[in-house]
């Protein structure tokens, strides 16, 4: 072991996963979403985790990989994404990525074309560029909206983003369950105890399954090959962003783009996956 953290940090793959993504921990990502989801998507008593990979109606359509994906047991869908650094397109890819268990629900012959509701979720360890001014507002609820009235158009799908960065509450200034999931998600790494504030039964399991000194020699070792990709994709993509910017050049940000790419690659991702964060074609990619 090399960190000197006594808890794990959510936004790594195997903190995420740790806390909300198995069975036996489902409770905590049930309270979770029930203290983000809108009032016309109801309490979540349950949950079923469902595949996390998913390809499309052909052998030859792009696939999707959730960070997680359940149903409730009304069969509404619910898309988790943690999203650690900035990456372009995101929220073309959260479309993208609802469009799955919407095409999914199609049936064979007659039918009405009566959907089930789908929520996409997004945690992100960053800002939108787009939403730099608006410093107050974490809880992005997006809907299909009628702009000639103001009014909700289609109120099926539902795509949430939460810019962890803007939440800056201190921990006596939290009241509700969202400020409570928001203080942790962002700051458990750089608690050493657990906070007055969040000592209710569904924190206090956050707190003994994220404490690291708690795992076996092989639970830490995976955490910490997790933190390492973690602080390196992080480390990559702020970087190239804040180049990016600097430069201000097309052709300088498209080269940027296959540099940030190839970065990735490095650091141990697929050249698809380097491909979809970077947002350049993967043909232009070289494998090592």
């Amino acid at each position: 072991m090399t960190t000197q953290e006594r808890y794990i940090n959510p936004f790594t793959d195997f903190g995420f996963k740790k806390i909300f993504g198995s069975e036996v921990n489902k409770d905590l990502l049930i309270a979770f979403l029930n203290s983000l989801l809108p009032d016309d998507a109801g309490i979540i008593a349950d949950l079923s985790f469902m595949p996390t990979e998913q390809t499309g109606r052909s052998a030859y359509d792009r696939r999707a990989i959730f960070d997680l994906h359940c149903k409730n047991m009304h069969g509404d869908t619910f898309i988790v994404e943690m999203q650690r650094a900035k990456q372009n397109y995101f929220k073309d890819r959260s479309v993208f990525y609802a469009s799955f268990p919407i095409q999914q629900q199609a049936k064979k012959g007659t039918w009405d074309f009566c959907l089930k509701p789908v929520y996409m979720v997004g945690i992100l360890d960053f800002i939108f560029d787009e939403d730099q001014a608006s410093r107050d507002v974490v809880h992005h609820e997006v809907k299909l909206l009628d702009r000639s009235t103001g009014h909700v158009f289609y109120n099926k799908l539902t795509f949430i983003y939460l810019e962890l960065p803007k939440f800056r509450k201190s921990v006596d200034e939290l009241v509700t369950d969202f400020d409570k999931w928001c203080y942790l998600l962002r700051h458990l790494p750089e608690l050493t105890d657990r906070p007055q504030r969040l000592q209710e039964k569904v924190f206090s399991k956050v707190f003994e399954i994220a404490e690291i000194a708690k795992y076996s020699p092989a639970e830490a070792a995976a955490y910490e090959d997790s933190l390492k990709i973690y602080r390196d994709l992080k480390n990559v993509i702020d970087t190239a962003f804040d180049e990016g910017k600097a430069e201000g050049k097309a052709e300088g940000r498209a080269e940027g783009k296959v540099e940030v790419a190839q970065k990735l690659i490095e650091i141990g991702m697929s050249a698809e996956q380097a491909a979809e964060i970077a947002g350049v074609p993967v043909a232009l990619l070289q494998s090592p």
